[in-house]
């Protein structure tokens, strides 16, 4: 018993030091981004403006953020904790990975580094995904949408944006494109472990095309385009995962020939 109590002992008290770096660097990381919280807001209000300008031509009508007192506050703190947990997103990934490396083969710890590296590049592609295509695409479909109601119409309509829904939308679709785009490691780590097969992934393609457009129906707000859109890049994800798998297969049975 106390030969056993040892190494868990050990374990859990690396895991604590392993989550202390992680909350240190969350906490880093959040320090200087609330110093930069405006700049940061004044970046991810940008495609709304653009929309609202584009559509306003020449009227005169300013962009307009509504905010209640203290939201801009609690706005920039919001802005801030999200953008702290993206930029120590690859340190906890590599705590994580610290921690579990110590039971992985030789081989495993060399398979698993290039993932490690390929996480943050995925997300930040699904991040600029968001806010260089859809983000525009949305918001001038919404600001044409209200032009549109107005004419004719015995009422006027105004597009009334609050700060704290327009950065919800924006931060959601970041985080869901983002994740999203981590399938293709996801599905590979999966199959170094001997876990799926690249013609599992095919047999069950019209299966996972239904699950996909489920989750992105939760994943996204409530409007066919986003929705439509995060679905055809997980599709897209999930085709290219089906080649990495099949990449990664070969490689694990060229490395057990070897080692036979």
């Amino acid at each position: 018993m106390q030969a056993s109590a040892a190494p868990l002992l050990d374990h859990l008290t690396e895991l604590r030091t392993r989550l202390i770096v992680s909350f240190a660097a969350i906490l880093g990381a959040f320090a200087i981004c609330f110093v930069f919280s405006r700049q940061i807001f004044d970046f991810l209000i940008i495609p709304f403006v653009n929309a609202v300008s584009y559509a306003s031509g020449s009227d005169g009508r300013d962009p307009t953020l509504y905010f209640a007192p203290l939201e801009f506050f609690f706005t920039r703190v919001r802005l801030a904790v999200f953008a702290a947990v993206a930029i120590a997103s690859p340190m906890i990934a590599y705590q994580v990975y610290a921690f579990v490396a110590p039971g992985l083969y030789r081989r495993e710890k060399r398979a698993a580094a290039p993932f490690l590296a390929a996480m943050p590049v995925l997300f930040t592609l699904g991040a600029s995904l968001v806010y260089f295509v859809l983000m525009p695409f949305v918001m001038r479909f919404a600001v044409g949408f209200e032009a549109q109601a107005a004419e004719g119409a015995p009422a006027n309509f105004e597009l009334l944006t609050r700060v704290s829904d327009y950065l919800t939308l924006v931060t959601t679709l970041i985080l869901a494109f983002g994740f999203a785009f981590q399938l293709p490691v996801f599905l590979t780590l999966l199959a170094r472990a001997g876990l799926v097969t690249p013609d599992f992934l095919a047999k069950n393609r019209r299966i996972a095309i239904v699950v996909i457009f489920v989750v992105a129906a939760f994943l996204t707000p409530p409007d066919p385009i986003s929705q439509v859109i995060l679905g055809v890049s997980i599709i897209a994800l999930y085709e290219a995962s089906i080649v990495s798998v099949r990449l990664a297969a070969g490689k694990s049975a060229e490395e057990t020939d070897a080692a036979a």
